[in-house]
């Protein structure tokens, strides 16, 4: 007869002895129970339902674990730490400073004596100091470009190309040399310096900062180009202005052969030179704009007579014209160093000897 905890009918054939059951170390608490997917009807719903002995329990929903919250809790706040200091962080991009007006100086030379004159351009250019300047876009060369300590060797290079395409839309393109044309040389410029370029056409004005020929070169219709073959020297010099503007100096004299409008072939021609010193800056959005601000304009031309306004248009005088004496001495435009004076007289050394 079995003890008082095993079955009647004594301990199943296979059964570990000694009545241990081997799933008695599984321990089956609460928490066990509760998680189980299956559980099992009781006898009166069996019974009054006729349903299955077990039922599927919908599975529990857990919350996220304290680890996982304190973890999107810190993204959360990382996130919007880096919102805030890029909308509002201390140290503001340096707002661009808008480029100066542009100061400018036009002299008039007036001849000392009556214009000399030939039939032959080519003729008044081999006897004048004109004589070994290079033709047209030629005459104007670019430095071997160097790196500073804020701006690479490729900025240097476009601020000087940039500078060297402005020389030649505003005085040597025949459009702009007579007075049709603006936009080749307008769209060079800085925006910012749009409004006083183009009210300098529109009200031109002797204040040093709204003369037409300050920009570039414009002939009066009574004269043409009697040959297109512009003679050209000069230089090109760039620099740092600051860590943040470049600034390159142009220096270059340009000579002209010249005639009275409609006139035929046989009339004499005449030489007309003009000496532009330029000033320009360039910031980091010039330079990727392919653009300038033109800060100094400082011009001699002549023959001129001191008495005509060279303001608006250049009025050369021509072949075997005068001109009253516009100063106190000869200024050569040829030679390097600035005039004094608001009407110079140029020197006989400038003009061919014909």
């Amino acid at each position: 007869m079995g003890g008082p905890g095993d079955p009647p009918e004594g301990t199943p054939e296979g059964a570990p002895a000694g009545g241990e059951d081997e799933y008695r170390s599984v321990v089956f608490d609460e928490s066990f129970v509760r998680a189980a997917r299956l559980q099992e009807f009781s006898a009166q719903e069996r019974i009054a339902d006729h349903a299955p002995a077990v039922r599927r329990r919908p599975p529990r929903h857990r919350g996220l674990s304290r680890q996982a919250l304190i973890l999107v809790l810190l993204i959360a706040v990382a996130f919007g730490t880096a919102i805030y200091m890029g909308v509002r962080h201390p140290y503001q991009t340096p707002v661009a400073q808008p480029p100066e007006p542009l100061r400018m100086t036009v002299i008039p030379l007036a001849p000392q004596t009556a214009v000399p004159g030939a039939t032959s351009p080519e003729d008044l250019y081999a006897n004048s100091p004109a004589a070994q300047f290079r033709i047209g876009a030629d005459g104007i060369t670019l430095p071997a470009s160097r790196r500073t300590a804020h701006f690479s060797d490729s900025q240097v290079v476009t601020a000087l190309t940039t500078v060297k395409d402005y020389l030649v839309e505003s005085s040597l393109d025949p459009e702009v040399l007579t007075g049709g044309a603006t936009r080749p040389v307008r769209i060079l410029l800085d925006p910012q310096q749009l409004d006083q370029f183009d009210q300098s056409f529109d009200h031109p004005t002797a204040d040093g900062r709204h003369a037409p020929t300050g920009w570039l070169v414009r002939f009066d219709p009574s004269v043409q180009l009697a040959d297109t073959k512009i003679r050209v020297q000069g230089s090109l010099q760039a620099a740092e202005f600051d860590s943040n503007t470049l600034e390159v100096i142009a220096d270059h004299t340009l000579v002209y052969a010249l005639k009275p409008t409609g006139s035929d072939e046989k009339a004499d021609a005449s030489l007309f030179t003009v000496r532009r010193e330029l000033h320009f800056r360039f910031d980091r959005d010039d330079l990727r704009m392919h653009q300038a601000e033109l800060v100094v304009s400082y011009v001699q031309a002549g023959p001129l007579a001191c008495s005509e306004d060279s303001v608006d248009q250049l009025r050369p005088l021509l072949a075997g014209q005068t001109a009253k004496a516009g100063g106190p001495a000869g200024t050569d435009p040829y030679a390097t160093g600035s005039a004094t004076a608001l009407c110079g007289s140029l020197a006989t050394s400038a003009q061919p000897t014909v």
